[in-house]
């Protein structure tokens, strides 16, 4: 999960009462490069899609996860995965389970899932579901079904949608702008600066208020680089995402986003 070493993983759990979370924090704190984790650490393999409604009103992207990349390369597992979409889409699923519980051809969507658990001989499931409703959703699938990324406009714009999702997909973004970022991961971020400054040999004896001032400059840093609106876009790094935006239609605000992977 984090690709650090076993050992080293072993003792943040034990410092950390076995706290997941806490023990990838306390590893961050000793200086450790953790992989970027956020959502997805879930689905080993499978087949990510995602698809709007006709009138690009609501967007659905899920995953239908597996346990081998053979299974989920498998053209009748993709077009299986694919009947999901379309019913989750025409029956206005909201959640994993209002979706097990709809019906294809008079079964429901969980005992389909069983019946090709029990076919294939792999685990399978519904691992992660997602939903945007907006006055305009684009979709896009990245790669071979292994990503999928919804974004959510003010107003219809095809293109910048497009766009958006490409650039969400390639920069994983955690939020839209800075103040989309819960007060919670503000805060987890920041305690994480002021640890590894105060650990900097450079910075033993200076004062609180110099490192507070140098982590919020660090956490500036870290809104640029992982807020949508703040990164550089990716097809014209000298501009941000937000003056992109503005240079096709100063009106058009982004909503929100999802984007689900493989891990």
């Amino acid at each position: 999960m984090t690709g650090a070493g076993m050992m080293d993983c072993r003792k943040a759990l034990t410092e950390n009462n076995g706290d997941i979370e806490a023990a990838i924090d306390w590893l961050r704190k000793k200086g450790q490069k953790v992989a970027a984790l956020r959502g997805d650490r879930d689905a080993k393999e499978g087949v990510v899609l995602a698809k709007t409604t006709a009138d690009n009103k609501t967007g659905i992207t899920l995953c239908l996860s597996c346990e081998t990349d053979f299974v989920s390369k498998n053209v009748e597992f993709i077009a299986f995965a694919q009947s999901i979409m379309d019913a989750a889409i025409a029956k206005n699923v909201k959640s994993t389970d209002e979706l097990n519980a709809i019906e294809i051809n008079g079964v429901k969507v969980a005992d389909l899932i069983n019946d090709k658990l029990a076919s294939i001989g792999e685990k399978i499931g519904i691992s992660k579901f997602e939903r945007i409703d907006a006055e305009f959703v684009s979709s896009y699938i990245h790669g071979a079904n292994r990503m999928g990324v919804l974004v959510g406009l003010s107003k219809a714009n095809p293109e910048v949608g497009k766009d958006l999702a490409m650039q969400i997909a390639a920069m994983n973004p955690v939020a839209v702008d800075p103040s989309s970022v819960s007060p919670e991961a503000v805060e987890r971020e920041k305690a994480v600066i002021i640890e590894l400054i105060k650990n900097d040999p450079k910075m033993a004896g200076k004062p609180d208020e110099m490192i507070l001032k140098i982590a919020d400059g660090k956490l500036n840093s870290f809104f640029k680089e992982s807020t949508l609106l703040a990164q550089a876009f990716v097809k014209d790094g000298g501009m941000s995402v937000a003056d992109y935006i503005k240079s096709k239609d100063a009106d058009l605000k982004v909503l929100m986003f999802k984007r689900v992977a493989l891990g």
